[in-house]
């Protein structure tokens, strides 16, 4: 593959030129990155040709691959920083409780700080103080693009901002309230790096205390979204619309919820991404009427 040398801190800038082949990923060595060159462009070096990844799955958040599922073996792990060279490789066993605290072992390198980024947004944060789950990119890039600017929205387990962060960016108000003072503390950084202080409210706290008025829009993103349902349909109207997420169907939670009120809702499910064998992350949309 014929290729430039460009150091690892100038590649954000480098990939933007008109002698990149877009259809080739960068590989970085340490400090120097070896970027791909078209053709009829010059290049100082040719390196071999790398294999496409054929090993276990994992998932990058910032310079850190974390993995799921059963504990990958040492061939695993290696295979892993001999192809994406990580610095960290995290095995994430599980999630734990209200807060969201990951159960997470350290297999290569050492845990640390990271900055994320993803859909033009920054997200800084240590993968074994908080959750971050990558499959939920789309997820997260659908809110940005839903939200109407200068729409309020409740973000009732704001976490690190992980859809705080693309609602304001597109224009809405957002009052983001979180338990974990460890993720609000991330929250707070992620609001000022990506300048978006004057759109956000961030409040460290049990959500069911700190929603105040109506709201237009309310994101429940945790699987125990159910049952802090009654707290969000006392700070709604009739068009604001709910983003309920749940493992599994919870439509008869929610109809359930609305009997209790004198609202009735259109309720329309999609599918997020897989949780375990026939059971999915979902996410219900509620539309009160």
């Amino acid at each position: 593959m014929r290729v430039r040398r460009v150091e690892k801190r100038h590649l954000a800038a480098a990939v933007g030129e008109e002698w990149v082949d877009p259809d080739r990923r960068p590989y970085v060595d340490g400090e120097t990155a070896y970027v791909p060159v078209r053709e009829g462009f010059f290049c100082d070096a040719e390196i071999p040709e790398r294999r496409p990844y054929r090993g276990r799955p994992f998932q990058m958040v910032g310079d850190t691959a974390i993995l799921h599922g059963e504990r990958p073996t040492a061939e695993e792990v290696a295979a892993i920083v001999a192809w994406r060279r990580p610095a960290c490789v995290l095995h994430l066993r599980t999630i734990d409780g209200v807060r969201r605290i990951p159960e997470a072992e350290v297999l290569y390198g050492e845990a640390h700080p990271v900055r994320h980024r993803e859909n033009g947004l920054t997200y800084h944060l240590n993968p074994v103080e908080v959750m971050y789950a990558a499959g939920n990119l789309e997820e997260r890039a659908h809110m940005g693009r839903i939200v109407r600017p200068g729409e309020r929205v409740a973000d009732m387990f704001a976490g690190i901002g992980y859809f705080t962060l693309p609602m304001a960016a597109a224009g809405a108000r957002v009052h983001a309230t979180e338990i974990n003072p460890v993720s609000f503390g991330y929250l707070q950084e992620n609001i000022r790096a990506n300048r978006l202080s004057e759109r956000v409210e961030a409040v460290c706290g049990d959500c069911r205390r700190h929603l105040t008025g109506v709201y237009e829009r309310i994101v429940m993103g945790h699987f125990d979204a159910p049952s802090f349902l009654p707290d969000a349909l006392s700070h709604a109207v009739p068009g604001t619309v709910i983003h309920l997420h749940a493992v599994g169907d919870a439509t008869a939670a929610i109809w359930e919820a609305l009997e209790a009120t004198d609202y009735s809702a259109t309720v329309d499910t999609r599918k997020v991404k897989k949780y375990g064998p026939h059971i999915w992350h979902v996410v219900h949309d509620v539309e009160l009427l």
